[in-house]
């Protein structure tokens, strides 16, 4: 395994690469040696991030099987990171350069296949897995622990709240989150996630503004511990996620194995995935008036929370284990051919 994904706290690249290696050492421990970011003799090199030293080693001998995780592509990383010519498009060239080094690669959206063909990357080298994540990280806390956790932040019980995480940039739609705070003061809101890459955060400046000054219903309790997320999520009645662009997003499948209602942006590439399992929203106005619908409407957040548990089955960790260890077993057999 290559990574330094989790060098930077609150992005979904680390969570990912973080449930990856857990369910490796959880369930093949005697079966699979893993090493991480060893450049030594290996049947597959699996690479999570794409830094400079790791595309080097690419053209090391005794590497086996190169096998790439696409988290992003370039028109994903537009409007995440403010990068200016020419050095954005030497870094999305860059990119494309990394993935097509690979012998492999793996996409968490079927979606994106078309994509990495319209780079030039073969359809018969990409390969679908999604996303998951353990039930033992992420789960839904009976409600006496539900109303102790509000108490502890002072969230009366009697409060609809509506969470959202993920670094705040304009991509992930935070701006739509603080409009609907504002337009639904009754409503406690919480972002949970921060600057992660700091200033070249695409929108920092304005966006930096009101986490200094959030209206009184909006909470913006900054980067949380990866293990303390699961209090955050049972805090709240309803998980928001506003984003422009995504592949798939780990902070939905969270909050689905948590039991939250989702409510999404309609976006096409969630239909690949997660559809009827969320109430979709093309804009502000309609997530405004789905959240409006949701409170106090017991039988319709009932309906979202069963078909939120029914997806965290989907993308859990026990049904994907078993596609992981195949896709490792045939690309070991791969290197012997």
């Amino acid at each position: 395994m290559f990574s330094s994904a989790t060098k930077i706290k609150g992005q979904g690249v680390g969570s990912a690469y973080t449930e990856l290696i857990q369910l490796l050492k959880k369930y093949f421990a005697d079966s699979i040696d893993v090493q991480i970011n060893n450049f030594g003799r290996a049947d597959i090199s699996h690479y999570h991030t794409i830094d400079f030293k790791f595309y080097l080693s690419t053209f090391l001998p005794n590497r086996g099987r190169k096998i790439g995780y696409v988290h992003f592509l370039p028109e994903t990383l537009d409007g995440s990171l403010k990068i200016p010519q020419p050095f954005k498009g030497i870094f999305f060239r860059y990119l494309i350069s990394f993935y097509k080094r690979m012998d492999q690669l793996v996409v968490v959206n079927p979606s994106f296949i078309k994509d990495l063909t319209r780079y030039g990357i073969p359809r018969s080298k990409i390969t679908y897995i999604p996303n998951f994540v353990s039930k033992e990280s992420f789960y839904e806390l009976p409600e006496k622990k539900k109303r102790k956790l509000r108490e502890n932040v002072e969230i009366p019980n009697n409060k609809f709240v509506v969470i959202g995480t993920g670094q705040i940039q304009e991509r992930k739609g935070v701006a739509d989150f603080i409009e609907l705070a504002y337009r639904l003061p009754n409503i406690q809101f919480i972002w949970v996630g921060g600057f992660s890459f700091g200033k070249i955060t695409d929108g920092y400046n304005q966006l930096k503004k009101v986490v200094n000054d959030p209206p009184a219903n909006l909470l913006f309790p900054g980067i949380v511990e990866r293990k303390k997320m699961n209090e955050f999520y049972n805090l709240a009645d309803l998980f928001l996620l506003p984003s422009f662009n995504e592949l798939f997003p780990m902070s939905v499948l969270e909050a689905f194995s948590c039991g939250l209602p989702v409510v999404l942006r309609d976006l096409t590439l969630y239909q690949a995935i997660i559809a009827g399992s969320y109430l979709s929203a093309r804009n502000v106005d309609e997530m405004e008036r789905g959240i409006k619908e949701l409170v106090g409407d017991e039988r319709k957040l009932s309906e979202l929370h069963n078909k939120a548990l029914e997806m965290s089955t989907k993308y859990s960790e026990d049904r994907l284990a078993q596609r992981w260890y195949s896709f490792y077993k045939e690309q070991t057999e791969m290197v012997k051919q």
